[in-house]
């Protein structure tokens, strides 16, 4: 959440850095709000004084005098227009909220300037190609032959975009999850964390999935919870209202937890395979920083997802969001984008994010900075370590064999039961 002070003191700046997103907002109804609940506050203060000297006339007058009883109906009458006034300034602070809550981050002014994925710059490319003397398989060909997955039985027992893994399909998922924990907690320095996978709407409006992407959402609304869209919600909201002491930061979390999204606006995209699923599976790794380090861990959170690619022997590229596809929350944004030979083309593997303090607003996640009087947001950081499906993709179709078997990468193979090859 931006914050509204800034915002009143400067709005041409604001909508102007909001209008790199590429699309203009406007301000004047928040703005009025503003104006609205400063006036509201000043008249409080009056009402207060005023009726602070109804009292002390009370005090000096004979009880059984017509002043005594001038001055007790004046302060009735203060009394109520200061519960109205607090009632209209409660109305004002929650429309106000509602408004910031629908406001983007702002981007980073070195996010480069761009209206859409066509015009993100790549960064970083990592390891070649790999070449084939056969036409590659897709995932989806490769899995049913080999009894990996089995989209049609998913589909039964549930409905679209929903797979079942089998064997050693299912162990494959299993061993990646394992080694990115493994990795990332052994050497990367993060504490593991299994989160719960159903949250509160709090949570959701901390880390910005609400109320702009409430639609997206699996809602269990009996009980007022959410299926997890990713283990950045329930792992950023662990220190909700929380202040942590500056010899605390920084922190960083590695989370594992099955993602659940209606992906509402992506009808049509990916309808077969694994590369967009309504439940998927996803490791997750969540930074709170000070401001002064929140650069310097946006860049280490990255290198930390690529180690996991690298180390798996898979080509990738690191690409620098645009303004106009960053996502909401974000104000700078990497993507990796691993190649899928199958599919002869790249596709999203890990979105690595920093946030600056716009979650920790929404969420008042603080602490307190060495000498200072007051407590200052702390700034949060996310990213894929990685998509475990995506990788299982990636896998496939890229240790795909000519006698329609996949090797099995030599990292996974202690986590294998003995398996070098599928099928």
């Amino acid at each position: 959440m931006l914050d509204i002070r800034l915002i009143a003191h400067d709005p041409e700046t604001f909508a102007r850095r909001l209008l790199r997103r590429g699309k203009g907002v406007d301000l004047e109804d928040l703005l009025a709000l503003d104006r609205r609940r400063r006036e509201l506050i000043a008249r409080g203060d009056e009402l207060r004084h005023d009726k602070s000297k109804a009292e002390e006339a009370m005090r000096a007058a004979d009880k059984q005098s017509d002043v005594f009883t001038r001055f007790r109906e004046e302060m009735r009458v203060v009394a109520l227009s200061i519960r109205a006034c607090e009632t209209d300034f409660e109305a004002v602070l929650a429309a106000m909220d509602e408004h910031l809550m629908l406001l983007p981050n702002l981007p980073d002014d070195a996010a480069p300037d761009g209206a859409s994925a066509e015009q993100n710059p790549i960064l970083r490319v990592v390891g070649q190609k790999p070449s084939f003397d056969f036409t590659p398989k897709d995932h989806t060909e490769l899995g049913e032959a080999l009894g990996l997955l089995d989209f049609e039985r998913g589909t039964k027992i549930t409905g679209a975009r929903f797979t079942v893994y089998r064997g050693a399909g299912a162990r494959l998922e299993r061993a990646l999850i394992s080694f990115m924990l493994d990795t990332h907690t052994g050497e990367h320095g993060y504490t593991e964390i299994l989160p719960p996978f159903l949250v509160n709407h709090a949570s959701m409006r901390g880390t910005g999935q609400f109320p702009k992407f409430q639609e997206d959402a699996f809602l269990l609304e009996r009980d007022g919870l959410v299926l997890v869209p990713t283990a950045e919600v329930p792992v950023t909201n662990l220190h909700r209202d929380e202040i942590f002491e500056p010899s605390a930061l920084p922190v960083a979390y590695a989370a594992y937890s099955p993602c659940f999204r209606r992906e509402a606006g992506a009808h049509g995209r990916d309808t077969k395979g694994l590369i967009r699923q309504h439940q998927f599976q996803k490791v997750e790794l969540v930074m709170f920083t000070t401001p002064e380090d929140s650069e310097r861990a946006h860049e280490a959170l990255t290198g930390h997802a690529e180690s996991i690619l690298e180390r798996l022997g898979l080509h990738f590229r690191r690409v620098d969001l645009c303004t106009g596809d960053l996502g909401f929350s974000a104000a700078r944004t990497y993507d990796l984008e691993v190649w899928l030979p199958g599919q002869n083309a790249y596709r999203e593997i890990s979105s690595c994010s920093n946030f600056r303090d716009f979650q920790a607003r929404r969420a008042a996640i603080r602490y307190r900075p060495e000498g200072a009087k007051k407590n200052a947001l702390v700034h949060t950081l996310n990213g894929s370590g990685l998509a475990v499906g995506r990788t299982v993709v990636a896998v496939l179709e890229n240790y795909q064999q000519a006698d329609g078997r996949v090797r099995i990468p030599e990292v996974l193979l202690p986590y294998m039961g003995g398996l070098t090859h599928l099928g």
